[in-house]
């Protein structure tokens, strides 16, 4: 190695989706030297792909949700699997999070009385979804971004890590170079974080953005550190599957929130076949009790196409295995019979 870059922080966030920005922008703000690492531009992230919303129990649209009922829904849609603690304070922060993003300057959809409008979502028991149409996700990293750029920490883009630097058991910083010109940089830091995605990448078809690799993944594991329920990748059940230009292109669970149903080859709504057991006390096991669910009815229980992502996905996959799919391999997600054009033009308008 001839020649490298020597840069220096407290703290080293390496990835710059919505956890790293919030993170690089904590620590600044305790007063830490803080280097933000992205491999692409900043705004690049996978954050920018969460299409539907931010689920927060601010009781909006529906006055009988709490934090409680969120921390119960997410466990349940775990399998009770979950690290409880985690679920927990998400469930308790998510709401301040929100004020504090709009506080920050994200602009959500809103209600006739002005305040942030919440959409349905999978697994959800009440609307808790706080939106941007059907562009959450790159609202929440442009409301980051904004704000991170004038907390004074640096910020190095094109950037690939390739490995962490340790002295004995502690990490001391990290190896990398840089993308345009393949010089070698090294990070000295008291602390380093991971914030570098999932890596959804690894499949051949994926709604994921390309940056999903795995990189904190290998960086912790050569680093020494023990990897923990690797085998949890969730599948998002709906997105494009032809023409082949557009395969693995996200189809948002809003679609279904606003009212979209799945249907197979015959025409017929599958998924009230596929109703658990732990899930048939709040769901609709009739089209008619769905209609009303739809049209407002605090009474109705929510349409099975809103259950939990995993239950749909295997839906799905069975109504395939049974010669019920689609001609190139899905089923079908129809909105048209349930909204008019102007709604899901107001509500979904990249859909549309």
């Amino acid at each position: 190695m001839d020649s490298y870059e020597i840069k220096e922080h407290d703290v080293l966030v390496i990835g710059a989706g919505g956890a790293g920005l919030r993170a690089a922008i904590e620590a600044s703000a305790q007063g830490a030297s803080v280097g933000l690492v992205c491999k692409s531009l900043l705004g690049k992230a996978h954050t920018v792909m969460a299409e539907g919303g931010m689920a927060a129990s601010l009781r909006n649209a529906d006055p009988r949700d709490n934090w409680e009922i969120h921390f119960r829904d997410t466990i349940r849609g775990g399998k009770h699997l979950n690290n409880w603690r985690m679920a927990e304070i998400f469930c308790q922060e998510a709401a301040e999070r929100v004020a504090e993003l709009e506080e920050w300057g994200a602009l959500f959809d809103r209600t006739k009385e002005g305040l942030i409008a919440q959409r349905n979502f999978g697994g959800h028991r009440y609307p808790r979804l706080a939106h941007v149409g059907d562009r959450t996700g790159l609202e929440l990293i442009r409301t980051l971004q904004n704000h991170g750029i004038h907390q004074g920490f640096d910020i190095y883009m094109e950037c690939c890590i390739v490995e962490l630097l340790k002295e004995g058991d502690q990490v001391c910083g990290a190896f990398g170079f840089w993308r345009e010109s393949g010089q070698f940089v090294i990070f000295r830091a008291k602390s380093v974080i991971l914030a570098t995605g999932g890596l959804g990448k690894i499949f051949r078809v994926t709604s994921n953005s390309w940056e999903g690799t795995g990189d904190g993944h290998a960086l912790a594991y050569r680093a020494g550190a023990e990897l923990i329920d690797m085998e949890f990748v969730q599948f998002h059940p709906t997105g494009m599957v032809w023409p082949p230009s557009v395969q693995g292109i996200l189809v948002t669970e809003g679609v279904r929130g606003e009212g979209g149903v799945l249907k197979n080859s015959e025409g017929r709504r599958f998924m009230f076949d596929y109703i658990p057991d732990a899930f048939a006390a709040e769901t609709s096991d009739t089209e008619e009790e769905a209609a009303r669910w739809l049209k407002g009815d605090p009474d109705a229980r929510r349409p099975p196409e809103l259950l939990t992502r995993d239950v749909v996905a295997r839906a799905i996959r069975s109504e395939r295995l049974a010669g019920r799919g689609s001609p190139h391999g899905g089923t079908f997600l129809d909105i048209s019979g349930q909204r008019d054009a102007e709604h899901i033009k107001r509500k979904l308008p990249s859909m549309y």
